[in-house]
């Protein structure tokens, strides 16, 4: 895959991000609505967003899980629709990014939900819309950084895409109606420059689901952080793990819906495409995670570099 170079002009094409589960899958059906990261969003518009290969630990799942059912339940929203399964290795979808705010910014910003300000967790926020996720997931490997699908594997997605329904579909205003590129950071400030910020009253069950949420995130930026230079073998065993993982669940989740092993064969088999077995298992070597990583746990810094081979 070629890279666009990380600028807000870009030479960006079909603008992909590789992101850990479950946030990947998270983000995809609408429920997390702002993806966090250290350095601001490059790009405006349709976003691909890819699986990592690393299988979630189920703690990890639950504490996310909690996290949303927590902060939604501020507006009301009791009853969420999760992911059946959390697929690695796979595309997964899409969605717009319409702008990108600072933290502080996002968290005292009243023109949206309380939920979507307690989502202002990590340096720069990259404001998210119109979730559509792929029918069939196809695998295929990531990159660091935000990078260009190839051209066969987008013509062959963007025609498996369908709308999703969140749970509370945010609009994020603009400051400058005329201006579809005005929600950048600094922007929010500017405005509110002379009034308080309206930041979320938290509970102590927030404040749990909030710890819990960063406690998961950095649990697996330390494994990341800890994980030696993979070898070959090692890639090879992964992606053979990465696959037996996304039956597994895929089996659950057929299983769940009465669906015959046969319908379950098809529906994994269609959407593959190759797997380089140069599939990193760490993406996140920056070393600049923090417990503020809630959001996207892999928080990588730019200018991306592409995954190593060994």
């Amino acid at each position: 895959m070629r890279r666009g170079n990380n600028n807000s002009s870009g030479n960006y094409r079909n603008p992909c991000l590789t992101m850990h589960q479950p946030w990947a899958s998270l983000l995809v059906y609408g429920i997390k609505r702002v993806e966090g990261r250290s350095w601001p969003s490059p790009i405006t518009g349709r976003l691909w967003i890819h699986a990592a290969s690393k299988v979630p630990d189920e703690s990890t799942i639950k504490a996310m899980e909690y996290f949303y059912k927590e902060i939604y339940a501020l507006n009301g929203i009791t009853d969420i629709k999760f992911p059946e399964h959390y697929p690695v290795s796979r595309l997964l979808g899409c969605v717009e990014v319409v702008g990108c705010l600072k933290r502080e910014e996002l968290a005292g910003w009243d023109m949206v939900p309380e939920g979507v300000r307690l989502e202002a967790q990590t340096d720069y926020c990259w404001l998210c819309e119109q979730p559509q996720k792929l029918l069939i997931p196809f695998e295929m490997r990531g990159y660091q950084g935000v990078y260009n699908l190839e051209r066969k594997i987008y013509d062959a997605a963007v025609r498996g895409l369908t709308p999703v329904k969140s749970p509370l579909p945010v609009k994020f205003p603009l400051p400058d109606p005329r201006d579809m590129f005005s929600l950048k950071p600094g922007c929010i400030s500017a405005l509110t420059r002379n009034v308080k910020a309206a930041e979320v009253d938290k509970s102590s069950s927030i404040s749990a689901a909030i710890a819990g949420a960063r406690a998961a995130a950095t649990q697996f930026s330390k494994k990341d952080q800890n994980s030696p230079s993979t070898s070959w073998k090692d890639t090879n065993e992964e992606t053979e793990n990465a696959r037996s993982y996304n039956l597994r669940s895929r089996k659950r989740s057929m299983e769940k819906n009465n669906a015959s092993p046969s319908e379950l064969t098809d529906k994994f088999d269609d959407g593959a495409l190759p797997l380089s077995q140069a599939e990193d298992s760490s993406f996140d070597k920056s070393g600049g995670s923090s417990l503020n990583n809630q959001s996207s746990v892999a928080d990588l810094q730019p200018p991306a570099k592409r995954e190593k081979q060994s």
